[in-house]
């Protein structure tokens, strides 16, 4: 069975700016800016401001939909939300090198600009990674 119309909003947080053209949503807020495309979705993107608070909201829509399209709505609002996240608070991983039998090494150089692997899955090669701008490694002794 299809449902006619399925919709759901999320307000967008003060100092963080959307912009949508073509469903491909961009989002700029203290930390930097993200874009995601969801043209592989058959839902409707709009921006608009409360009646009441004055708020400016994210409206998505699903016309006709099946239960697939419908669950697509809160997926695109979830993928948007952590958008916001990462734009006004950032994420940090964590990460650890583990191994079985080769043990690995490996090195911060470059003033944090790449790591070096040293010993991986046995290899005498030296396996260098290049660093993003926008990413800072911090190693533990």
């Amino acid at each position: 069975m299809k449902t006619i119309l399925s919709s759901e909003t999320m307000d967008i947080p003060d100092g963080v700016s959307v912009k949508i053209k073509a469903k491909v949503i961009e989002v700029e807020g203290p930390r930097g800016k993200l874009i995601r495309d969801f043209k592989h979705l058959n839902l409707d993107f709009h921006l608009i401001k409360d009646e009441e608070t004055g708020k400016r909201k994210l409206r998505i829509e699903a016309w006709f939909g099946s239960r697939k399209t419908s669950a697509a709505i809160r997926t695109a609002l979830s993928h948007v939300e952590n958008l916001i996240t990462g734009v006004t608070k950032g994420y940090r991983y964590k990460m650890r090198f583990v191994y079985a039998h080769f043990p690995i090494n490996a090195s911060i150089t470059n003033a944090n600009k790449s790591i070096e692997i040293r010993n991986f899955l046995g290899e005498k090669k030296v396996i260098s990674l290049p660093c993003a701008r926008w990413i800072c490694w911090k190693g533990f002794p």
